[in-house]
């Protein structure tokens, strides 16, 4: 008991505030000039790659309970909805920064370039669990809707590593491991603790 307590001795907003800390370093470094000679690409890539690491944190959280007994349930919503502000800040950067919003372009890069494609699919999967990602909406789709509706969580982080993934061109070991971490993520999630299979 004294573990589980020490594991949400945190509040929830301070798990906001903190998660915080990276976006306000790199909107600050680019307002200030201080991301090197192509700060666009840096803060578009490190705003993507903290929303793909939250997304991972988020896919964590069954796994951890299950087999580590750390529950950290009570900060998977807010995890889940820091993620998708890191997502939003970096397509934010590519509509507004890198295309301009020049709508044109933008469909251009969808249709023809794969990595934009994924990354625009899991924007889109991931819009209707941050809309819901409330009790209201609990109640409203039912807990057995609201969970089926949450599960697009799964491809939207595949998705999320697919785009990292493609976008770099040489496939350094980093995007790869976000993508074998995801897939262990969910395979895990298909097996029970034995403890509780001879429970049953």
């Amino acid at each position: 008991m004294a573990q589980s307590r020490l594991w949400t001795a945190l509040p929830e907003w301070a798990v906001y505030a903190l998660a915080a800390i990276p976006a306000v370093y790199y909107l600050a470094a680019g307002f200030t000039n201080n991301l090197g000679p192509d700060p666009l690409r840096v803060l578009e890539n490190s705003l993507g790659e903290w929303a793909l690491r939250f997304l991972i944190a988020g896919l964590a959280v069954t796994p951890l309970l299950r087999f580590a007994r750390i529950n950290l349930v009570k900060y998977r919503r807010a995890i889940g909805l820091i993620a998708f502000a890191y997502i939003v800040l970096h397509f934010s950067v590519y509509l507004a920064l890198d295309r301009q919003f020049d709508w044109p372009a933008i469909w251009k890069d969808i249709v023809k370039r794969p990595y934009i494609m994924f990354g625009m699919a899991a924007f889109l999967m991931l819009v209707p669990l941050a809309l819901t990602s409330n009790r209201y909406s609990v109640r409203k789709l039912g807990a057995a809707g609201w969970r089926n509706l949450h599960r697009l969580v799964y491809p939207a982080a595949l998705c999320g590593a697919l785009h990292y993934l493609l976008l770099v061109k040489a496939w350094p070991p980093e995007p790869i491991i976000y993508l074998l971490i995801i897939l262990l993520l969910l395979g895990v999630r298909r097996i029970r603790p034995a403890r509780r299979q001879r429970a049953a």
